[in-house]
C-alpha cells in the first residue's frame, strides 16, 4: 500500500513539492550562512518525495540549545508559512476519505516544516 500511496502522491503534486523544497535548498546552500537552513529543506524534499512508510523522529543529539535556537530562527524567516500551507492542504484533503492517508502526509511535513532541526526521517 506504501508503494501506490507514493506513486499517487508523485504523481498528484510530490514531484513538484520535492522540487520546490529541492530549488530552495540549492539556493540557501549558495550562501554560506544558509547551508544548515538549505540541509533542512534537502530533509523537507526527500520527506515530500516519498512520503508513505517514512516517519519522523526526534534525535538525541547533544547539540545544546543549538536546535532550539536554530529552529527559532527557522520559524521567523519562513518556517511557518511553511508548516501552515501543509497544513492547510492536510485539512483540505482530510475533508474526503480518500484524501485521509493524504492528509496524514501533509500534517507530517507540516510537522517537520515547523521545526526541522533535531528531526530525523527514518523507514518503517
Amino acid at each position: 500500500m506504501n508503494l501506490l500511496g507514493n506513486i499517487i502522491w508523485l504523481l498528484f503534486g510530490g514531484l513538484f513539492i520535492a522540487f520546490e523544497y529541492l530549488v530552495a535548498s540549492i539556493i540557501l546552500i549558495i550562501t554560506i550562512i544558509g547551508i544548515p537552513f538549505g540541509i533542512q529543506t534537502l530533509k523537507l524534499a526527500y520527506l515530500s518525495l516519498w512520503p508513505f512508510g517514512k516517519e519522523v523522529i526526534t534525535t538525541d543529539y547533544n547539540s545544546g540549545c543549538l536546535n532550539t535556537l536554530m529552529n527559532i530562527l527557522w520559524l521567523v524567516f519562513g518556517g511557518i508559512w511553511i508548516a501552515i500551507s501543509h497544513l492547510l492542504f492536510g485539512i483540505l484533503l482530510a475533508i474526503t476519505i480518500i484524501g485521509i492517508p493524504f492528509a496524514k502526509q501533509h500534517f507530517k511535513l507540516a510537522g517537520v516544516a515547523l521545526s526541522p532541526f533535531g528531526k530525523e526521517i527514518v523507514k518503517i
